[in-house]
């Protein structure tokens, strides 16, 4: 047992200080890395102790003279080689994972366990994985042999016999110590370090991946400040009256009103263009110093571009939450994959009960992160990987078909909703700009996997102008609008626990046929805007549950909301609330330019709190629900009347 452990916190050890070293440029080197690596000593071994108690188990009934043998000597070696190899391989997973996203094993880690045909996939085709495995058995092998030549296995092999009863007390101890280890150690014991680098080396990965596993959901009342419900509803409901819609149902814990709009509804066909990890900086109009995107430049120059657009979360099901439902990023795992998320108010419900035709298209299999279940049972017709013929997909790696085929399949569509005389909004997923970073040859001038991100962004803008130069023929191009839209940025670590920087996308609304004037917008908003602000620019009046508004409409300090798994924030220009565990709250000033966060005296935690706390409280309750075509008409000929009593007292 103290062998394992021992092992165990010199892997540990060894793995803190190599993912220092490769983020040594961000760490920032004062007494908080000092601190860092004694809470990670804790946490390491806290988790060694918790992952041999299987071992401690094992012992209870198998003493070590039972390993006296010449045979069991030999399955001890092998026990010992397949412990260092898992220590080995884990630490390896680590450094990878931290490559990826800069942070220890987190709720991402978790899902990856699910969708492992992806991963795998995905892990084959970034890195050599046969020179990985072979010098992941190289080092067990001269780490067994060490082991050996020290003597420890052979000194535990001739440990004097002991009695059942004081293994079984032994083994009760040790089971009772890990179980005490798995209930009370929890994260929140770390502080939130200035930078969020030091606070990530702080963490033991497997602990971080085990933890991850039992609180992949969070109880908002349990874990967040919260007010009394009907004043956070009280609160959001100013909020929410911003854009001058009307409530629907005043005093109550809904987000109901009537957003009327302005002049003649306009009912033309809508594709959105969902990119993969698109961050602003990939974009020219956004960072001249970037040439990975003339199409999108070009299309930029025709289309009005809104230039403060954040992302919600951190990751795909955040962006496809936001665009679809309007709602704040709940803490823990996103609605896209929680229970009871079926029939909800969504972007495609409002264009269902205009009688168009809503699909959701997707270059990989849809099962992954629940994307087929969410959008099939919300009532969109699904276009995914698996449902397309074999000979539709030319290049494909682990995620997904190329983005050129995922446009093939969307012209059909589109082709087949204006034959059959129906308008269509198609929501449309990416895959291109995701590690492997491969796709087709000859397409641009940049190679496949070896340019990393920088080619998959070039093919990205690449596939979009050819899609977008084949729709010019069809007859329904001039009556459609493009929007290009990010699910969330390339990048999301940062110094900080919520890096403002590093969830600015772009959001781009191409019409061809002068629908929607290009310009620019420059309003600060997030994806759950993106909603009320395109049927907004389409002059409808609909009843509304959308948490976001109508920018361009919206008077008074605009907002845009992001978070992360656990952190949840409310970001004004120049401002930022933090929400965290345990009823933790904080606010900060950012500087736009420096990228840093200053606290600062709260002013508007409590406003922070009213839109996450009734998000969470009407998903709980069941309460954010679909608003049927019959509904909206009699909420609409109640707004009407409302008017003309009004304008009769007037």
């Amino acid at each position: 047992m103290v062998l394992f452990v021992a092992l165990f916190l010199a892997v540990a050890l060894l793995t803190r200080g190599l993912l220092l070293i490769k983020s040594g440029a961000a760490v920032t080197f004062d007494l908080s890395l000092v601190a860092a690596f004694l809470l990670g000593a804790g946490y390491d071994l806290g988790a060694a102790v918790l992952f041999a108690a299987p071992l401690a188990l094992f012992l209870t009934f198998f003493p070590a003279s039972f390993f006296q043998r010449s045979w069991t000597r030999w399955l001890s070696i092998a026990g010992c080689f397949a412990a260092l190899y898992l220590l080995f391989f884990t630490a390896v997973a680590e450094w990878v994972f931290w490559d990826e996203f800069s942070v220890r094993f987190n709720f991402i880690a978790v899902d990856y366990l699910v969708y492992t045909k992806e991963v795998i996939n995905n892990i084959r085709e970034s890195y050599p994985m046969p020179l990985l495995f072979a010098a992941l058995f190289l080092a067990t092998a001269l780490a067994t042999f060490g082991v050996w030549r020290a003597g420890w296995l052979q000194g535990w092999h001739g440990a004097p016999p002991e009695t059942f009863r004081r293994r079984a007390a032994a083994g009760g101890a040790w089971l009772g110590a890990a179980i005490v280890i798995a209930v009370a150690l929890d994260a929140s014991f770390i502080p939130s370090f200035a930078n969020n680098y030091n606070r990530e080396l702080a963490k033991d990965g497997p602990w971080s991946l085990f933890a991850a596993f039992r609180n992949n959901e969070l109880d908002y009342d349990q874990f967040y400040p919260t007010l009394p419900v009907d004043d956070a509803f009280r609160r959001l409901h100013v909020e929410l009256a911003g854009d001058h819609s009307e409530a629907l149902s005043a005093g109550a814990r809904d987000t109901l009103r009537f957003v009327r709009g302005e002049g003649t509804e306009l009912h033309p066909n809508v594709i959105q263009i969902t990119v993969e990890s698109l961050s602003a900086d990939f974009l020219s109009i956004f960072n001249r110093a970037s040439g990975l995107t003339p199409n999108l430049e070009a299309i930029a120059r025709r289309s009005l571009v809104f230039d403060q657009f954040y992302a919600t979360g951190t990751r795909t099901d955040r962006g496809m939450e936001a665009l679809t439902l309007g709602l704040p990023p709940t803490p823990g795992r996103s609605l896209i994959k929680r229970p009871r998320n079926e029939n909800l108010f969504t972007l495609g419900s409002l264009f269902r009960s205009r009688a168009y035709d809503t699909a959701f298209i997707y270059g990989g299999f849809g099962y992954f992160d629940n994307m087929n279940y969410f959008f099939g049972h919300n009532g969109y017709r699904v276009i995914d990987r698996a449902s397309v013929a074999k000979s539709d997909v030319t290049f494909a790696n682990a995620w997904g078909a190329c983005d050129e085929d995922l446009y093939r399949w969307t012209m059909r569509e589109a082709d087949a909703a204006y034959a059959a005389g129906r308008r269509f909004h198609h929501f449309v997923m990416t895959t291109s700009n995701h590690r492997p970073f491969t796709y087709p040859e000859g397409r641009i001038d940049l190679p496949p996997k070896v340019s990393g991100r920088a080619g998959a962004v070039k093919y990205t803008d690449y596939a979009i102008g050819q899609f977008l130069r084949e729709a010019e023929s069809k007859p329904w191009f001039r009556n459609t609008i493009f929007v290009i839209v990010a699910d969330h940025c390339a990048s999301v670590a940062g110094k900080t626990a919520l890096p403002v920087e590093n969830y600015h996308i772009p959001l781009i609304i191409y019409s061809p046929g002068g629908q929607v004037p290009a310009g620019h917008v420059p309003h600060l908003m997030s994806q759950i805007d993106y909603a009320p602000t395109l049927l907004g620019l389409l002059n409808w009046s609909y009843a509304s549950r959308f948490y976001g508004w109508d920018v361009r409409r919206a008077s008074g300090d605009r907002r845009a909301l992001i978070g992360n798994y656990q952190k949840l924030g409310l970001y004004e220009a120049g401002m930022l609330s933090v929400l965290m565990p345990v009823k933790n709250s904080a606010e900060f000033t950012y500087n736009a330019a420096t990228f840093a966060l200053t606290p600062r005296r709260a002013t508007f935690t409590e406003e922070t709190i009213s839109y996450y706390q009734t998000a969470c409280f009407l998903y709980k309750n069941g309460l954010y629900r679909e608003i049927s075509a019959e509904e909206q008409a009699r909420h609409a000929k109640s707004a009407a009347m409302k008017v003309v009593a009004t304008t009769a007292n007037e």
